[in-house]
This record gives structure tokens, C-alpha cells and sequence, in this order.
């Protein structure tokens, strides 16, 4: 009876709980005080890898924890594979036992079991040879039901808090997808969200822009080992073979990957998921662990979900962006406007001022042009304007803003450009347009310019203009066909 007791007592401490640490603590303090035992472990056995890994433990040696067993090895291995205690009276004599304490003499492994599948082993050991009668074995295996199903609830438990906190960061996504429209915001705010309720180390967000990925936002632990901003090629693996697949991506193992493609220093391994929306894909959804094989495939359907409302959202965002362009479009070039370059050129002086460089404003106006509208009409002038346009726009950087300020005249903002590297790029439209055959014109075409530069010109938007403006009145007043820097221009607007 008094064993019964024993038996009952334990099993009510068990399956009191349903937290998982919790429980395998109440487990092992059950192995040590009721059965006396020193050494004890529960290992649980991972499904997608078959390996029993300690889960817990009392009395292992140090450095033993992080141990993982595969089926059939040890006698742990051997209890899982034939789903049956396995014992050893003596360690010393018996060529399947796994030292995890130099104590040890015998060890009884017991699997756990819930219907017929094994979910992990109860290891017990002790110090004494012979320690486990047939009493005290049945007794533990006994025991051993009862810690199965308790393990299995807590299992249960755990897997539907983690939905419903899954759950609640998929819809918390998706308010703040129709409630964020400025794409930045969007991808910074997913980012944290998605890391908290998945607890992953590390989220990224990459979008493809011409033909590269790049990296538009990221939250989490690690360290980056590039810029926000940078960029990869989307025909370079690993990217090629995610986007190929157009599904969830694995890769277990980057440890031997260069820093470039792990993205961040700690990364172990990582999950990616193809941003899709309407068929076409807009970009990849990074998660980051600093454990090699860290994710697994019950966390892809939740995880598609949450990249499925990204993709939607970033779609919306893109047509907000565009919607907004258009505000800052010239009609007839389909360049930029005024406005969009008085804002562009505050920002950029902005960020010069913050990490000491330079920018430069190129002011450019079409020689002549009344006379040109006059000759020709005004058809064949606005041709004329587009056409002009387009060979700054092909001939300057990405980077760099091309814009109609107004009636003939163009203004280019140059990011990170010297006066001197201004003046060159200058020349170098000037020639073009010079040279180049505007068909209907039977006459050449020339432009002059003026080029200034922050903060040799000026320190703001409207000193960095005016000099560029000044610059293009001297270019004008000499005779045109010619470009001026700033500090060389004549103050006087005249032959314009």
C-alpha cells in the first residue's frame, strides 16, 4: 500500500501542472527523493531528426547536457528504438552505456510513452552496481505513464499558447498593415512583431528592386554584417534557389557560410519565405537562429501567413509610394518637379551634414528656346524638352535626381559629389545635348548650366539653389553653350 501511495503521490505532482519546465523539474525531484536517486534525466526525442536530446537533468557530469542521442545508441537510444526498458546492473561491464557521470554504476532507461509513439526516455542512474530490483523497476516504469502523459499535456499546452500568441501576432500584423501606409514604418514595425511572437533571434526583410534583393529592414539581437540598404543579386544563390522555389526555404547549417550570405554574424541557421502577391514575388521574409537546424515545418503555415499579409501590404504600400510620386511628376517629361527636388535637396544636405560629405546641384536651361517654340511650334519644343530630359535621366546615377524646375529649365541633384565632379558630369550633358540630332530640328540644340555645391555654395536648400541659379545666369551672360561653377558666376541675369 505503501507503494501505491507513492505511485499516487507522484502521479498528482506531475499532472498538476501544465508547464513544461515545470514538469520535468517535478519529474527528476520525484526520481531523487522517492527512489533516491543522484543521476537522472529526461531526454526527449526530436521527430524531425530522430535524436534524443537531454531535455533536463540532476548529477550529469558538466558538458554533458547539450548531448543528443540517436536511436539504437546508448542504452537511452536502445529503450526509445524497442519502446521497453532497457537496464544495465553494471555499467562497467556493458558496451552500450553512454557515460554522462563518472558515478555511475547502474542505469535504468524506461521510454515515454503516449499511445504507442515514444516522446522521449526517462534515464535514471545510480551510484551503486545492481541498484534496480524487478519491484523498484516496475515501480518506475509505472511512474514513467504517468510523467508520459504529463509531458504530452504540457507538449499540448505549450503548442496552443504558442498558436494563440502566433495567432494574435498574425492579426496584430495585419492592423498594422492597413494602418501603416509609409513603407519604412511597414517594414520596421513587422520586423519586431514577427521576432517577439516567433522568438526568433533575427528577422530581415529583403525586396527585389531591378533585378537585386535588398536589405530594407531588419530587427533583433545579432549584428548586422552589412548596411540597411545593401544590396545582393537576385541570380546568386542562395537568393536564386529561394526565389526559384517559391516556398519556404531551409538552410540548417550556415556556419561555413561567408558573412555576406549569413546576412548577420551569429546566424546559424535560417528560414526564408518569398514575399507573393498576385503571383509575382516582391521580395524574401528572413528568420535567424543562432542554432544550426533551429526551425522546424510546424512553424511554416503560421509563418506563410504572416509573410502572405506582408507581401499584400508592401503592394499597398508600393501603390501609396507610386500614388504619391505622381504628385511630385512633371506632366510633360514624366521627371520629377520642383517640389520633389526642393524636398530631395534638404534631405541630402541633411545627410551630408551628418556624415561630412558633399552634394552638388546642377542648374540647366535650354539655349534659345522661345526662339526654338517660335521656329519649330510648340509641339515639336515639348519634344524637344522630353527628349532632353531623357538624356539626363540615362546619362546620371541612380542615386541622383534629374528634375524639370520650370518652363526649359532642369535642375540634377549629384548625392556625394564634389564641386569639381559636378562641373565634369556638367560638361559632359552639355556636349551630349550639343551633339545630339533632335530629329524635326534642323538646327543644333545647346544647353547652359551653373553647378554649386553644399557646403562650399551654401548650407541650405535656398543658398545651394540661388548659387546653382547664379552659376547658370554667368553660363547665359557669356554666351551661352557653356557651363559656370558658382563661384565664378556673375551675379546679373542677362541674355537669358
Amino acid at each position: 500500500m505503501a507503494k501505491i501511495a507513492v505511485l499516487y503521490d507522484a502521479g498528482q505532482a506531475v499532472l498538476s501542472t501544465f508547464d513544461l519546465d515545470e514538469v520535468l523539474q517535478r519529474i527528476l525531484t520525484i526520481v531523487h527523493d522517492y527512489f533516491h536517486l543522484q543521476n537522472a534525466a529526461i531526454l526527449l526525442l526530436d521527430k524531425e531528426t530522430q535524436q534524443l536530446h537531454c531535455r533536463s537533468q540532476i548529477g550529469w557530469d558538466p558538458g554533458k547536457e547539450g548531448i543528443r542521442i540517436e536511436l539504437n545508441q546508448g542504452l537511452t537510444g536502445i529503450a526509445a528504438a524497442k519502446k521497453q526498458p532497457v537496464y544495465a546492473p553494471d555499467v562497467t561491464k556493458d558496451a552500450r552505456y553512454f557515460r554522462s557521470a563518472q558515478s555511475t554504476r547502474s542505469e535504468l532507461a524506461i521510454p515515454l510513452m503516449v499511445r504507442d509513439q515514444v516522446v522521449g526516455v526517462l534515464d535514471c542512474q545510480s551510484d551503486h552496481t545492481a541498484f534496480f530490483d524487478d519491484e523498484t523497476i516496475e515501480l518506475l516504469t509505472l511512474f514513467s505513464t504517468q510523467a508520459s502523459i504529463a509531458l504530452e499535456n504540457a507538449r499540448l499546452y505549450s503548442l496552443e499558447q504558442e498558436r494563440a500568441r502566433q495567432l494574435e501576432a498574425i492579426n496584430t500584423i495585419a492592423k498594422q498593415s492597413t494602418a501603416v501606409m509609409e513603407l519604412e514604418d511597414l517594414l520596421a514595425g513587422v520586423c519586431r512583431v514577427i521576432g517577439q511572437a516567433f522568438r526568433v533571434a533575427h528577422v530581415s526583410l529583403l525586396l527585389r528592386e531591378e533585378g537585386d534583393l535588398v536589405l530594407r529592414a531588419h530587427a533583433g539581437t545579432m549584428t548586422a554584417c552589412i548596411p540597411s540598404g545593401g544590396r545582393f543579386p537576385a541570380d546568386r544563390e542562395p537568393w536564386a534557389k529561394v526565389l526559384a522555389t517559391s516556398g519556404t526555404f531551409l538552410e540548417k547549417d550556415l556556419d561555413s557560410a561567408p558573412e555576406a550570405v549569413r546576412l548577420f554574424k551569429e546566424s546559424a541557421s535560417r528560414m526564408s519565405i518569398p514575399l507573393i502577391s498576385f503571383g509575382q514575388i516582391l521580395g524574401v521574409l528572413t528568420l535567424h537562429s543562432a542554432e544550426r537546424d533551429a526551425f522546424r515545418e510546424s512553424e511554416w503555415q503560421s509563418l506563410e501567413s504572416v509573410a502572405d499579409i506582408c507581401a499584400n501590404s508592401i503592394q499597398n504600400a508600393h501603390y501609396v509610394e507610386r500614388v504619391k510620386q505622381l504628385a511630385y511628376l512633371d506632366g510633360l517629361t514624366g521627371i520629377f518637379n520642383r517640389r520633389f527636388l526642393e524636398m530631395r535637396i534638404a534631405e541630402e544636405i541633411e545627410r551630408a551634414r551628418r556624415y561630412g560629405t558633399e552634394m552638388a546641384v546642377m542648374m540647366a536651361d535650354i539655349d534659345q528656346f522661345k526662339k526654338l517654340n517660335d521656329e519649330f511650334g510648340h509641339l515639336l519644343g515639348d519634344e524637344v524638352l522630353r527628349q532632353v530630359s531623357s538624356l539626363f535621366h540615362q546619362q546620371v546615377r541612380k542615386i541622383d535626381v534629374v528634375c524639370r524646375y520650370g518652363g526649359e529649365e532642369f535642375a540634377i541633384l549629384l548625392t556625394q559629389t564634389s564641386a569639381p565632379q559636378a562641373m565634369m558630369v556638367a560638361e559632359k550633358l552639355r556636349r551630349l545635348v550639343e551633339s545630339w540630332q533632335f530629329p524635326g530640328v534642323p538646327r543644333t540644340v545647346t544647353i547652359s548650366a551653373g553647378v554649386s555645391a553644399y557646403p562650399a555654395h551654401g548650407t541650405t536648400r535656398d543658398e545651394v539653389i540661388r548659387a546653382a541659379d547664379n552659376g547658370l545666369y554667368g553660363a547665359k551672360h557669356s554666351g551661352r553653350n557653356r557651363v559656370h561653377l558658382a563661384d565664378a558666376a556673375l551675379g546679373a541675369a542677362s541674355g537669358r
